[in-house]
């Protein structure tokens, strides 16, 4: 997924591949500095006295969790979650919601590794059933089981017109 992947175009314009990296993601932030990529760390600082926090990468320390969400959004091009925990899934799920409230427009995706994510895709995919999601939000986000094609698809990625913004990033 890495390989030839140091630049991308996302609607038309060249963008650098930046890859967000929590501490236990070590493998993906070793593959991305060898592939020649960016790698920034953001971790709080409880977190950080107890982490063995790498020094090979440029690790950004804050105050707090939710700092350290909103400086991940803010230097991020886009939003890709590998299967994870709970703290994956609080993660993704509030990036998804802040492309609804309008806080961001930019790409995000699930890498459905071995339909890791075909459970959460059900429950959203019910919850537009059932009403409690408008489908057009469905388009706010991406899922595929291969990289490439992950990769392919957040790059086809076009903004959901109309969406309102309904707060900023500081009301969150």
């Amino acid at each position: 997924m890495l390989r030839d992947r140091a630049a991308f175009s996302i609607a038309g314009g060249q963008t650098r591949l930046r890859i967000l990296v929590s501490l236990c993601v070590a493998h993906v932030a070793d593959a991305v500095i060898e592939a020649g990529g960016e790698v920034i760390g953001v971790i709080p600082y409880g977190l950080a006295a107890k982490e063995n926090a790498r020094r090979d990468i440029d690790m950004r320390v804050v105050n707090t969790m939710h700092e350290r969400k909103a400086m991940m959004a803010e230097l991020s091009d886009a939003f890709i979650a590998m299967p994870g925990g709970f703290g994956t899934f609080e993660e993704i799920m509030e990036t998804i919601t802040w492309g609804q409230l309008g806080i961001h427009r930019k790409p995000v995706g699930l890498l459905n590794v071995a339909g890791f994510y075909d459970p959460l895709l059900e429950m959203i995919d019910r919850a537009i059933e059932e009403g409690f999601i408008l489908p057009r939000y469905r388009n706010l986000f991406v899922a595929s089981s291969g990289g490439d094609e992950l990769l392919d698809m957040m790059r086809m990625f076009q903004p959901l017109e109309g969406v309102m913004k309904w707060i900023e990033m500081s009301e969150t």
